[in-house]
């Protein structure tokens, strides 16, 4: 590829289309089954489980189950860095990338009246996510190295491959346990962890091609 900003751009539309496909999965995923529990009252999804699984003494470990929504606005306000889309779109990608790690926003009973070590994390990754779509629009003004994108990208669709499941596995035998039942492993854990692994494979494919 030459030195212009087409060197950011995916060389495939096949690409294009399988990281829209992997993106589309971790948002799905969040709003997905994680814990398939035997009842309809203990079946949580994504954005339920971190609230619920407090109550087990799991710890602070329960975060990890907040990263989707942070991970996703991550890699959407960095897509904005790789010259896919006209000025206007990227900003508005980057408003949406702020929208959508809102829902790691701890609720207000919680700011009220649970202790600060219960949500100041989660507030504070909301901040970053805020932090970096804003630092975004600077960068794209700046000659980035080409590569620097997709690593990023790549580093952070790691992160959300591994911590929430790995945090789910970990935490199963827990729940297993209080329920007296096994418990599985829900449609929502696949999908989030498929969809960030796929954002890293397609960033590493990326950067091999240039």
């Amino acid at each position: 590829m030459t030195h212009d900003d087409s060197r950011f751009r995916l060389p495939h539309t096949r690409l294009q289309k399988l990281l829209a496909a992997a993106l589309t999965a971790v948002f799905t995923g969040y709003f997905a089954v994680w814990l398939p529990g035997p009842a309809a009252g203990l079946r949580f999804i994504g954005v339920e489980i971190g609230e619920w699984i407090k109550f087990l003494g799991v710890g602070p470990g329960r975060n990890w189950f907040y990263l989707p929504p942070i991970t996703l606005g991550l890699m959407l306000s960095l897509l904005t860095l790789t010259g896919e889309n006209g000025r206007f779109q990227n900003w508005a990608m980057r408003g949406l990338a702020v929208a959508v790690s809102l829902l790691a926003f701890p609720a207000v009973e919680a700011v009220r009246f649970e202790p600060a070590s219960e949500w100041q994390f989660r507030l504070a990754l909301v901040g970053f996510v805020l932090l970096i779509a804003l630092l975004t629009g600077l960068l794209a003004k700046i000659a980035l190295p080409h590569w620097l994108p997709w690593l990023l990208l790549a580093i952070v669709g790691l992160a959300g491959a591994i911590g929430p499941t790995w945090f789910y596995l970990a935490a199963r035998p827990v729940v297993s346990q209080v329920l007296g039942l096994p418990v599985g492993i829900g449609a929502g854990v696949w999908l989030s962890g498929a969809g960030h692994l796929g954002v890293t494979v397609i960033a590493l494919a990326v950067m091999r091609d240039e």
